[in-house]
């Protein structure tokens, strides 16, 4: 088990899971790629190992993006939020980001929107 440094872990405003969620981005184009989910164990191995890993809120147990797909992430840049309750993973994306087979998690649908106006 890793133990996540005190001024990084001060820092965090967790869910009351001991959650936060993780936003993850392709470093050199800006692209949102997915979100899952943190809690200290789980950033402090993705800060040590430069590979992101989360904790599955469903199976309730650690994964490390690509591990089993083979379409991993290596680990460019890591923020925390002005607020400290979001973090931003820079990543370079090998292969697909989603389970889906889809480039990101957000390939799946747009929304329209409509303007208040008309």
């Amino acid at each position: 088990m890793s133990e996540l440094e005190p001024q990084i872990a001060d820092r965090l405003k967790r869910d009351a899971q001991g959650l936060v969620p993780a936003v993850v981005q392709q470093h050199d184009t800006g692209e949102v790629l997915m979100l899952g989910w943190m809690d200290d164990e789980a950033l402090a191995r993705t800060l040590r190992s430069g590979r992101t890993t989360f904790w599955s809120r469903s199976r309730r147990t650690y994964w490390v993006k690509g591990e089993t797909s083979g379409n991993r992430q290596r680990v460019t840049e890591v923020r925390l939020d002005c607020d400290g309750d979001t973090v931003l993973v820079k990543v370079d994306q090998d292969g697909p980001a989603c389970h889906t087979g889809d480039r990101t998690c957000f390939d799946a649908g747009l929304l329209p929107l409509r303007s208040a106006g008309g």
